[in-house]
C-alpha cells in the first residue's frame, strides 16, 4: 500500500488526486430546498447523512461561498429530497453554478410542506423537513445538522424506485 501524504496547503495537482480517489464512494443524491426572503432556494447535494433516529437528526454539507448557505442559515428550516433514478436531469439544473433564484423550480415538480411552505420535489423516493439545530464551519463548507420535524414518501415514488446515486462524478443508477 502506497501511502500519499497531503501538503496542509496542497497544490491543484494534490487537489484533484484527492477529488479522484474520494469519487470513489458512491453516494446517495439529494436536493436540499429553503424558503427565504419570498423566495425558493435549492441545489443538488451528494454530502448529507443521517445522524440519529432518536430524535431523527441529519446533517448536510453546503459550499460556504453559496447563496443556499445564506438561505438555510437565515430560514433556519429546510427540506431534503432524496432523489430516485428518473430525477437525474433535476439533479444536473439545480447542480448548475449561476442558476437564477427567480424560476430555478419553475420545470421542477414539487409540493410545498404543511408546516413552513419548503419545497419538496415531486417524484423523489423520500423527503425530510428540518429545523437548523447547529452549524459548523469544515474547511470550504458548512456543515448544517437538522431535526427532522416532518418526512414522507415523495409524490408519485414507490417502494420499488431505484435511487439516483454520485459515483465517480457522474450520475448513475442501480441495476
Amino acid at each position: 500500500m502506497q501511502s500519499e501524504p497531503v501538503d496542509p496547503n496542497p497544490a491543484e495537482a494534490q487537489v484533484e488526486r484527492y477529488r479522484t480517489l474520494a469519487a470513489e464512494h458512491a453516494s446517495g443524491v439529494g436536493v436540499v430546498c429553503s424558503r427565504y426572503r419570498g423566495k425558493d432556494h435549492a441545489i443538488t447535494v451528494t454530502a448529507f447523512a443521517d445522524v440519529s433516529y432518536d430524535p431523527p437528526t441529519m446533517l448536510v454539507c453546503l459550499y460556504d461561498m453559496g447563496r443556499m448557505c445564506e438561505a438555510v442559515e437565515s430560514s433556519g428550516t429546510w427540506t431534503l429530497s432524496l432523489l430516485a433514478s428518473g430525477q437525474r436531469s433535476v439533479a444536473n439544473w439545480l447542480a448548475s453554478p449561476g442558476n437564477p433564484v427567480d424560476g430555478l423550480l419553475d420545470s421542477v415538480p414539487f409540493h410545498r410542506t404543511e408546516r413552513t411552505g419548503t419545497p419538496v420535489l415531486d417524484g423523489c423516493l423520500s423527503w425530510f423537513e428540518l429545523d437548523t439545530v447547529s452549524v459548523h464551519t469544515a474547511a470550504t463548507h458548512l456543515v448544517v445538522v437538522g431535526r427532522v420535524t416532518a418526512m414522507g414518501r415523495g409524490a408519485g415514488a414507490g417502494p420499488t424506485d431505484r435511487p439516483l446515486i454520485h459515483y465517480a462524478r457522474e450520475y448513475k443508477s442501480i441495476g
